[in-house]
């Protein structure tokens, strides 16, 4: 029996949305994404979705049987059922320096420019201000950590999962909150090795929407 399509419920513009799609596509896994609008009609809040993500988040990757949330899950999940093309370093020093960025980037950074907590401001400047100012913390975080470790990309010349959480990061601190990449030069450069690559320029938000 043929293996039924992975389907990946994403909005175009979510930052783990993209992660996910951006390792989907780099281990060549075949999906179809299927968008669920969490700006402007909040689709994720609805019952349905509900019964896909109770935490009423996106995304949510249905493959073989199975529906996993959370993006860090989903990643790791599609690493191990397909090593191959590898997304992870070969040494655990250099796993543990990956895992130092990813957590900064998804603990540190992005639940700070989330659209849920955006809702919890009470103007958009507010919000702004705030999202601005942490996303600078993250970044001057990684900075130091991609001092030890970065070649054209996160770690060396080797795409990993770091690479999947910084594209994203930068692309909102960039897009959304104008921010000035001077003072991150090892950050900048990495992302713009990165976003001359096949999986960031297919998996890219503006191809999406």
């Amino acid at each position: 029996m043929a293996e039924t399509r992975a389907i990946l419920y994403g909005f175009w513009a979510s930052s783990c949305t993209w992660r996910v799609r951006a390792a989907l596509h780099f281990k060549g896994i075949a999906f179809e994404e299927k968008s669920v609008d969490i700006v402007t009609e909040q689709k994720q809040l609805t019952d349905e979705y509900r019964y896909i993500n109770p935490s009423q988040k996106v995304p949510a990757l249905v493959m073989n049987g199975e529906t996993i949330v959370e993006s860090m899950a989903i990643i790791q999940y599609v690493e191990e059922i397909k090593p191959e093309a590898s997304l992870v370093p070969t040494t655990p020093i250099l796993r543990a320096r990956m895992r130092e960025i990813c957590e900064t980037i998804v603990s540190g950074i992005q639940p700070l420019q989330n659209i849920g907590l955006k809702r919890r401001f009470d103007s958009e400047h507010k919000f702004k201000e705030f999202a601005e100012y942490f996303t600078s913390r993250g970044l001057e975080s990684v900075e130091e950590l991609l001092k030890k470790t970065a070649g054209r990309f996160c770690i060396g010349d080797q795409i990993t999962v770091a690479d999947l959480c910084l594209v994203p990061q930068v692309y909102n601190g960039i897009v959304r909150y104008k921010m000035n990449m001077e003072k991150f030069p090892i950050v900048s450069s990495v992302y713009e090795h990165l976003l001359k690559e096949k999986t960031f320029i297919e998996t890219h938000p503006k191809n999406i929407k």
